[in-house]
């Protein structure tokens, strides 16, 4: 999982916030997180979907957390999600209101020289492409750092009407990271996201992370 983290206003983001959640900051810094990982194995009540079972996703997405009871929950949105799969994106924006776009997609993960390479690609009028060089050996995420606030979400959380939020959780263990040793970032965030982040283009990232993902279970959701 590549993972590049862009700090934005805050009044940015107000207009994406779920009803009744809050952002989250890191230091005082509002992040947009853009992801690009592969889903392996994927099951649907315990079983594969014929063609639906790995496939690459990259998504632009930022941190907030819900106060449920005497409870923060941290969590986070999903300003799209771009899958290369038209069933996905169907099932996705219709029945969870999720805001995912079906596009061209294409990924490579090589190993060489103690060294990982990982690239995601995608086809938006052009190829937008997200590429991590980092060492092959894996680290453990410290305590109180930046890494673990960006991967320690285990919510989501999506706008469904003026006063409605839907939630979900996710069940996954702590993840290890690769240390990062170059990057690269072609995309071009206003035709893939909006004229609200038009900014980043060309912008550099306040930090770049390659994590090691791991099997995960979405939980059954609610609405409130």
């Amino acid at each position: 999982m590549a993972l590049a983290q862009y700090a934005v206003d805050e009044d940015i983001l107000k207009k994406y916030l779920p009803p009744n959640t809050e952002l989250d900051d890191w230091k005082g810094k509002y992040y947009v997180s853009l992801v690009g990982f592969m889903f392996v194995d994927v099951k649907l009540l315990g079983f594969n979907i014929p063609f639906h079972t790995n496939f690459e996703e990259v998504n632009l997405r930022f941190y907030v957390k819900y106060m449920d009871g005497t409870e923060w929950k941290r969590g986070v949105v999903f300003i799209k999600e771009i899958v290369p799969l038209p069933a996905i994106t169907f099932v996705a924006n219709t029945i969870y209101k999720e805001n995912y776009q079906t596009l061209p997609m294409k990924h490579l993960w090589t190993t060489k020289d103690n060294q990982i390479k990982v690239d995601y690609l995608w086809n938006a009028k052009k190829w937008n492409s997200f590429s991590v060089t980092a060492s092959s050996k894996a680290v453990d995420i410290p305590m109180g750092s930046e890494e673990e606030f960006i991967t320690e979400h285990y919510w989501g959380y999506t706008k469904i009407g003026s006063n409605r939020t839907s939630e979900y959780g996710v069940e996954h263990p702590r993840w290890e990271v690769y240390p990062v040793m170059q990057y690269a970032i072609d995309v071009d965030f206003q035709a893939n996201y909006g004229d609200d982040f038009a900014f980043l283009n060309g912008a550099e990232p306040d930090s770049v992370m390659l994590a090691e993902g791991s099997e995960i279970n979405v939980m059954k959701g609610r609405r409130f």
